[in-house]
């Protein structure tokens, strides 16, 4: 078990922070089922560190307070040059040679993690920096966060727990698929999920940590070997930080930041500015409240004033209706926005948001355009926002269930929802039918050719030249994009149906393990929950889908049509040229969409990610390529251009 323990962990070390596996899921799926298999003969057995203490759910009774033995301090922000040139005279007065060490403000919430002997002990939250509460649970469910050190040492760390933005926009999007309210932003999401009581949903929600301070007692000169430091015990730490010797050097880093600040996976706020000699941070001092040794210049916050011009409902594949407002337009963030989400009927009602409104807009996590709150001063007579009691598309009756703060519409053949199920069927990540965007759905309902996802392959050449703006080359081309699909490997369809709950990721284990659509149909719903990382909820809503005339008979109509039920797994070519090579994308391609590409390289055998570390063996830059090929060359990694790519 011990032995078990150590693999494991290494493995998933190389998965999750290197992002260069060395064993396939496969072997690994084998290994953790044998020690699962050992915990349950042996608990009392059972490794501190194990990987089996990330996953799956317990129902926590509620969360202890936990008194910090090292206070955590609150930091003095700063909003401008001007601040930051009197933090430094500050500074300067006692030690005139001193220099800096700049770090990202990341927009998460502060942690605080103590070992014993090399073993994750607790976790806490920052609370009020003497007391916090224990998350430890909830901790050990954050993929990067070490459960045994390199080194059997004690000592208190901090960082940050932060939602990636592709985690953000993904738990979004499932909330208000099921009619729940939307995160505000991801560091909403990061802390309603840190003080979730089933630690079952923070270890599906993708959470993620960077570590930046030793509390307790350490023998090391500077911050930045600190942080060196974290790294070699097996922590992850940001590697956007920068010494500086002068305000002037800081500064210009804080504006290269502030650049960069979108392109950036997760979000920020700021620069964390600290005296990079630790001796140095002694002698300065703390106040009541913060260390005089560092300080937080905060990035200005990004709202603008404008109109609500009018509110769109739009019906989605599962029948929430999603409000919509249509504002006058305004630059944001880079872009112009001329529509922001309202989120729900509960959140219009909260804000009293009204047509004709001045609003206040910003993006959330710089990220979707929202309507934070309503100028009152501006308000003349505007009677209160019509909530609609009919579906926009089909005029059926919207209900609003009581555990539900969306409107749903429950007709089946509601024509926004059957649009929508085929759009999302032909999508990038379902079936990839080149060519059957939102449009030619449109054009394919309207001229009653299909109604279900069975009927496109009943399609022919000839019925499609007659649609509008199609010719006989358009058509073939469609309708062998169509045929193509259908040998996808069934995780791409069991995706493509759309199933309440049943992602791409999901749709993969569930293939994995069963092979066929056709034994998932079968399934009861305890096997299928018995799937790591699958849970009893998406289990009940297969089982609910494929119980139904409609799935049931929907999965028949696919395998006379000769659509693939069986899991083919990544195809590999033999030989494979970037075979163990780790690759970064980067910039814009002109020749082909980035899903394509990522593709034909996993199909060469690489390993594609999605940031550039030392442990990245290839970059190829395309157009306008940013930060990533910044870092790959400071690195020394290789990078080839899109021409090399095509080439392969």
């Amino acid at each position: 078990m011990k032995e078990l323990v150590e693999l494991l962990n290494q493995y998933a070390k190389e998965y999750y922070q290197l992002d260069r596996p060395t064993v396939s899921d496969a072997e690994y799926d084998r290994l953790y089922r044998e020690l699962v298999d050992l915990e349950a003969a042996y608990p009392e057995e059972i490794q501190l560190d194990s990987p089996s203490h990330r996953v799956g759910g317990r129902i926590l009774e509620g969360f202890e307070k936990y008194a910090h033995e090292y206070p955590l301090f609150s930091l003095q922000d700063a909003f401008s040059r001007e601040e930051l040139d009197e933090f430094d005279q500050r500074v300067r007065k006692e030690f005139p040679r001193a220099r800096y060490i700049c770090e990202l403000k990341i927009d998460g919430l502060s942690i605080s993690l103590t070992y014993q002997n090399g073993q994750l002990l607790a976790g806490a939250t920052r609370g009020d920096g003497t007391v916090g509460e224990n998350i430890t649970e909830n901790l050990r469910r954050v993929s990067d966060i070490p459960l045994m050190l390199s080194e059997p040492l004690d000592l208190t760390v901090r960082g940050e727990c932060y939602m990636p933005k592709a985690s953000f926009e993904r738990v979004n999007r499932m909330r208000q698929e099921l009619g729940e309210p939307e995160f505000a932003n991801p560091r909403n999401a990061a802390a309603g999920t840190l003080r979730q009581l089933d630690t079952g949903v923070v270890a599906k929600r993708g959470l993620a940590t960077f570590l930046y301070q030793v509390a307790s007692p350490i023998d090391l000169a500077y911050q930045s070997d600190v942080l060196s430091e974290l790294e070699r015990l097996g922590f992850v730490t940001n590697s956007h930080r920068h010494v500086a010797h002068t305000m002037d050097e800081v500064w210009r880093f804080i504006q290269e930041m502030a650049g960069k600040r979108s392109e950036l996976p997760y979000e920020i706020d700021g620069i964390v500015i600290k005296v990079d000699d630790l001796s140095q941070q002694a002698s300065l001092g703390f106040t009541v409240k913060a260390p005089r040794w560092a300080i937080a210049y905060k990035f200005p916050a990004e709202e603008k004033e404008a109109e609500i011009l009018s509110v769109d409902w739009t019906v989605g594949r599962t029948g929430v209706v999603t409000p919509t407002a249509n504002l006058s337009p305004v630059q944001l963030a880079g872009t112009t926005v001329s529509r922001a989400t309202l989120h729900n009927v509960d959140y219009i009602e909260e804000k009293d948001i009204r047509i004709g409104d001045r609003v206040i807009v910003y993006k959330a996590g710089d990220i979707i355009p929202a309507v934070l709150h309503v100028l009152m001063d501006h308000r003349k007579d505007q009677d209160p926002l019509v909530i609609p009691e009919q579906c926009p598309s089909c005029q059926s009756e919207l209900l609003h269930y009581e555990d539900e703060v969306a409107l749903r519409c429950i007709n089946p053949m509601c024509p926004a929802q059957i649009k929508n199920r085929l759009t999302h069927f032909a999508s990038r990540d379902a079936m990839n039918i080149v060519g059957l965007g939102e449009s030619n759905v449109d054009k394919l309902f309207e001229a009653n050719l299909v109604q279900d996802v069975a009927d496109l392959y009943k399609l022919e050449p000839t019925q499609l030249e007659e649609l509008d703006g199609f010719k006989e080359k358009s058509a073939a081309k469609l309708w062998e994009a169509i045929q193509a699909s259908k040998g996808n490997s069934a995780e791409r369809l069991l995706f493509g149906l759309g199933i309440r709950h049943v992602g791409s990721k999901a749709s993969q284990l569930l293939l994995k393990e069963f092979s066929t659509l056709e034994r998932l149909a079968q399934a009861s719903s305890e096997e299928i929950a018995a799937i790591e990382g699958v849970g009893q909820i998406t289990a009940q809503a297969i089982r609910t889908y494929f119980d139904s005339p409609g799935g049931s008979r929907l999965l028949m109509e696919l395998e006379d049509a000769g659509v693939n039920l069986v899991y083919q797994g990544p195809v590999v070519q033999e030989n494979a040229l970037l075979a163990g090579k780790t690759v970064v994308l980067t910039g814009k391609l002109e020749s082909m969409k980035r899903g394509q590409a990522k593709q034909k390289l996993e199909q060469l055998g690489a390993k594609v990610s999605g940031s550039v570390s030392k442990n990245t063996d290839l970059v190829v830059a395309g157009q306008d390529a940013g930060s990533k090929l910044t870092k790959a060359q400071e690195l020394g990694i290789e990078v080839k251009d899109e021409a090399w790519l095509a080439s392969l």
